[in-house]
């Protein structure tokens, strides 16, 4: 098997695993990993995954390849924040949601940070489809109590630094919806935070 095939085979996957590759030519040589990679045919997102070079790569492909590279897992926080135009500034870390531990990798792709969640907060999100991939990422109402739930922010002036967006979040935002799932947190210090976040919203 040459270069040519292999390329063939995989060209389907915008990311693919040391697995993928085996599905499809069983006994693959992993040394031609190697070899490819040196040639700059290949990029190594993380040890035992990798994507071809010449793919085009955006915001949304990081997205697939936080997804894929750590599962299960979600886009979210400042990631889903930027995503919806909730927050001005730009994120260069794909940040995830995972019931697994808390863990973080560097790659040619860029960055990726995952936070845990507890099994039964794994939920909320949606599947987002491009034309060759799908990204898991929190809805709005989720993604507002993830991150309000995993960071300390107690008080009305840390809550205002964060420069929500207040006219798209009263769009985008479906208070039913977030007041449902904030039942399942069953966090005080949660609905304090949520509570704040809305009135500062609303002014």
């Amino acid at each position: 098997m040459n270069y040519l095939e292999f390329e063939k085979a995989l060209n389907i996957f915008p990311i693919f695993s040391v697995k993928d590759i085996q599905k499809q030519f069983p006994g693959f040589d992993s040394r031609r990993l190697v070899e490819w990679q040196q040639k700059g045919y290949l990029l190594k997102v993380k040890r035992g995954y990798y994507s071809f070079t010449e793919r085009n790569r955006g915001e949304h492909f990081m997205y697939f390849a936080a997804n894929k590279i750590y599962s299960p897992s979600y886009i979210s926080f400042e990631s889903a924040f930027a995503y919806y135009n909730l927050i001005p500034e730009g994120v260069f870390t794909a940040t995830s949601t995972t019931t697994r531990n808390t863990a973080n990798y560097s790659s040619p792709l860029g960055d990726f940070s995952y936070r845990h969640l507890k099994s039964a907060l794994f939920f909320g999100y949606k599947l987002l489809k491009e034309k060759n991939f799908t990204i898991k990422i929190a809805e709005p109402e989720k993604v507002i109590l993830d991150y309000f739930y995993i960071n300390k922010l107690n008080s009305f002036e840390e809550i205002e630094a964060m420069r929500f967006n207040d006219i798209i979040a009263k769009e985008i935002i479906s208070f039913n919806k977030l007041r449902t799932y904030q039942k399942v947190f069953n966090s005080k210090v949660l609905d304090n935070r949520i509570h704040m976040f809305i009135q500062i919203i609303n002014a």
